[in-house]
């Protein structure tokens, strides 16, 4: 047993930059080629990962290809429900792994296609998978050295779940800091699981419904729809650095604006996925709101905003025009940009939501 290891084991869930080091140093004790490690929900496939320097080139190609759909190597792995390492030969036959594309498509047309691995349930509802990866030309590996690695997976699982507890709680953190400036919020994870919650957004009884699995659903169906659909698409390169959009009451009456948040770069790690943020900016007072007011809400353009604010103040679309000096045309335009972030299907749906927005900023 090496405790420099284990104690780099122990740093990796304060310090994530650290997995690879530790990654190799499995492998050197498998003298395997590399190590890996990724979480996965096997029905979104891999969401994080990472690897030892000589494993990462190999991994990205992994990653982009759909051979976690199509192989048997992880499925196999979770539903042994092993506390240890597995080999090959505890979950396959032979002729199992040479039908297997992982095997037969990927790992040993590189040189590979020996592995000990093990899965570890996360506090978050994915698993997370840790493998080194020997060459085939080495043979399976031994016994003895399952051993070893048997030895560190304790460390390896309590590591891994402190790394997710922790990022939990600053996922409730981030949710408290935001009720305490008055907004309503919840940080949630990419299947739409709510990860923490603050106490305003939990009284929001007629807008928000918990559902069963922890996930909400909004009251309007319409902003329901599109909190869904950006939840589906936040990691999409076309997709928006934030999406707004109403919400209305039980009345039909606007009475917040949705802005759903992307966590993206250093905010999210191996361990917490946490995917997003939901925002809920409460409306008030019926006003026409200040240009910038509503520019910054919905992530509207300077033109759009003018556009919508002028709509609120009961011009026509020729009005508009007129003022502004364009065409009839153009204002359309900005009027179906300005439905499509709002989350609104007309016009008089704009001058109600916007109509409830308070003008406190005055």
């Amino acid at each position: 047993m090496n405790p420099q290891l284990i104690d780099r084991i122990y740093e990796c869930a304060f310090l994530p930059d650290l997995w690879p080091g530790v990654l190799d140093e499995l492998a050197k004790m498998a003298d395997a080629r590399g190590g890996w490690l990724f979480t996965a929900n096997f029905n979104a496939g891999i969401l994080h990962w990472t690897a030892s320097e000589r494993s990462r080139a190999i991994m990205e190609r992994f990653i982009g290809s759909d051979l976690l759909s199509r192989g048997q190597r992880f499925p196999r792995l979770v539903s042994a429900r092993h506390g240890g390492f597995l080999t090959e030969h505890d979950i396959y036959t032979d002729e199992e792994l040479d039908a297997d594309p992982i095997y037969r498509d990927f790992l040993r047309p590189d040189g590979l296609g020996w592995a000990a691995a093990t899965a570890l349930p996360l506090p978050t509802g994915d698993m997370l998978v840790i493998a080194v990866e020997r060459e085939y030309a080495r043979g399976p590996v031994e016994s003895g050295i399952v051993q070893q690695l048997d030895a560190l997976r304790p460390h390896l699982a309590r590591g891994a779940l402190l790394a997710a507890r922790m990022h939990l709680e600053r996922a409730r953190i981030v949710s408290e800091t935001l009720g305490q400036i008055g907004l309503p919020a919840l940080v949630f994870n990419h299947d739409g699981v709510v990860l923490a919650a603050n106490a305003l957004v939990e009284g929001l009884t007629n807008h928000v419904r918990w559902r069963a699995g922890d996930r909400i659903s909004l009251t309007d169906p319409t902003a329901d729809g599109l909190f869904r659909q950006a939840v589906a698409t936040l990691d999409a390169q076309s997709a928006p650095p934030t999406r707004s959009f109403g919400v209305r009451g039980a009345h039909a009456a606007a009475a917040l604006v949705a802005h759903v948040i992307p966590i993206r770069g250093d905010a999210r790690d191996i361990f917490a996925h946490c995917a997003g943020i939901l925002v809920l900016t409460p409306v008030a007072l019926p006003n026409a709101p200040p240009v910038e007011l509503v520019q910054s809400l919905f992530d509207l353009t300077a033109a759009e905003a003018r556009v919508a604010r002028s709509l609120v103040a009961g011009d026509t679309v020729g009005d508009i025009a007129q003022g502004g000096g364009v065409s009839v045309n153009t204002v359309r335009a900005q009027v179906r940009g300005v439905l499509e972030k709002t989350g609104c299907r007309r016009q008089t749906e704009v001058v109600a939501l916007l109509g409830g927005i308070a003008v406190a900023a005055r």
